[in-house]
């Protein structure tokens, strides 16, 4: 499964950004697809993630309320919809597929996208 991350940008803070994420190839093994991201010099974190089939729906805490992820079977597209963000959302957003089940954990996510710069500036 290959997949290609877009939608990030230079924003300020309140503002609105959304994300996209396509994926191709053997994208019928997909079970789930998660959104990462990565703040300079931190750790990779989960923000969200969406069943492909079931549609069930995971949020990071930071982000409940704030950002919304969807999917489009039909494009193999999977949406992050941000909204009211804050300059601590700043970092590189990584799409990521499972094949097995959904957790919050990257380990367990077997494709990554090459990932987008969101900057929220105050």
């Amino acid at each position: 499964v290959q997949l290609q991350a877009s939608g990030g940008g230079l924003v300020q803070a309140g503002d609105s950004l959304r994300l996209s994420c396509a994926a191709s190839g053997r994208t019928e093994n997909i079970v789930g697809m998660g959104w990462f991201r990565q703040p300079s010099g931190k750790e990779r974190e989960f923000v969200a993630a969406i069943g492909w089939s079931s549609g069930i729906i995971y949020y990071a805490d930071s982000v409940k309320g704030r950002f919304t992820i969807s999917k489009d079977n039909a494009k193999n597209t999977v949406f992050l919809q941000m909204n009211s963000l804050k300059p601590e959302d700043t970092a590189v957003y990584y799409c990521a597929v499972t094949l097995t089940w959904i957790t919050s954990g990257p380990r367990n996510y077997d494709h990554w996208g090459q990932g987008t710069l969101v900057t929220v500036s105050s």
